[in-house]
């Protein structure tokens, strides 16, 4: 992947220019008063976000079962001891 250095203004001043060139993959560093700050890279277009692919896989039905009385009583208390 190739790599440029921009400074800041000119990053400001040609933004959609530079997003171009992320988008053909290039990779941008951006530089204020010629010091490495951040950087502008091409998102990944694999990735398939839909909702749903993980149901199941991350929340349970028991996450939404009430808490035992002593957990609620600590939450609701501030007792660290649950």
């Amino acid at each position: 992947m190739k790599k440029k250095v921009v400074n800041v203004h000119e990053a400001k001043t040609h933004l959609s220019r530079l997003l171009e060139r992320v988008h053909r993959g290039e990779e941008i560093i951006l530089a204020k008063a010629g010091k490495p700050y951040a950087k502008l890279v091409p998102l990944d277009e694999g990735e398939d976000r839909k909702p749903g692919q993980l149901r199941g896989l991350v929340m349970t039905d028991e996450f939404f079962e009430p808490l035992p009385e002593e957990e609620l009583a600590a939450w609701e208390h501030g007792d660290d001891r649950a």
